[in-house]
Protein backbone atom coordinates (compact mmCIF):
# COMPACT_ATOMS: atom_id res chain seq x y z
CA UNK A 1 0.00 0.00 0.00
CA UNK A 2 2.97 2.31 0.59
CA UNK A 3 4.29 2.06 -2.96
CA UNK A 4 6.30 4.90 -4.46
CA UNK A 5 4.71 6.39 -7.58
CA UNK A 6 7.56 7.08 -10.04
CA UNK A 7 5.47 9.53 -12.06
CA UNK A 8 4.55 11.62 -8.99
CA UNK A 9 8.15 11.53 -7.79
CA UNK A 10 9.43 12.72 -11.18
CA UNK A 11 6.85 15.53 -11.27
CA UNK A 12 7.90 16.62 -7.76
CA UNK A 13 11.57 16.73 -8.77
CA UNK A 14 10.78 18.64 -11.99
CA UNK A 15 8.61 21.12 -10.06
CA UNK A 16 11.44 21.78 -7.59
CA UNK A 17 13.91 22.23 -10.43
CA UNK A 18 11.55 24.67 -12.17
CA UNK A 19 11.25 26.70 -8.97
CA UNK A 20 15.05 26.94 -8.64
CA UNK A 21 15.33 27.89 -12.33
CA UNK A 22 12.69 30.60 -11.91
CA UNK A 23 14.49 32.09 -8.90
CA UNK A 24 17.78 32.11 -10.84
CA UNK A 25 16.08 33.77 -13.80
CA UNK A 26 14.52 36.49 -11.62
CA UNK A 27 17.84 37.07 -9.85
CA UNK A 28 19.60 37.41 -13.20
CA UNK A 29 16.99 39.89 -14.45
CA UNK A 30 17.33 41.99 -11.27
CA UNK A 31 21.13 41.93 -11.66
CA UNK A 32 20.93 43.21 -15.27
CA UNK A 33 18.37 45.83 -14.19
CA UNK A 34 20.65 47.06 -11.39
CA UNK A 35 23.67 47.23 -13.71
CA UNK A 36 21.74 49.22 -16.34
CA UNK A 37 20.55 51.70 -13.68
CA UNK A 38 24.10 52.05 -12.35
CA UNK A 39 25.34 52.78 -15.87
CA UNK A 40 22.65 55.45 -16.42
CA UNK A 41 23.30 57.15 -13.08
Amino acid sequence: MNELDPQAERMRIIRGRNRVFGVLLVGFAVLIFAISIAKMA
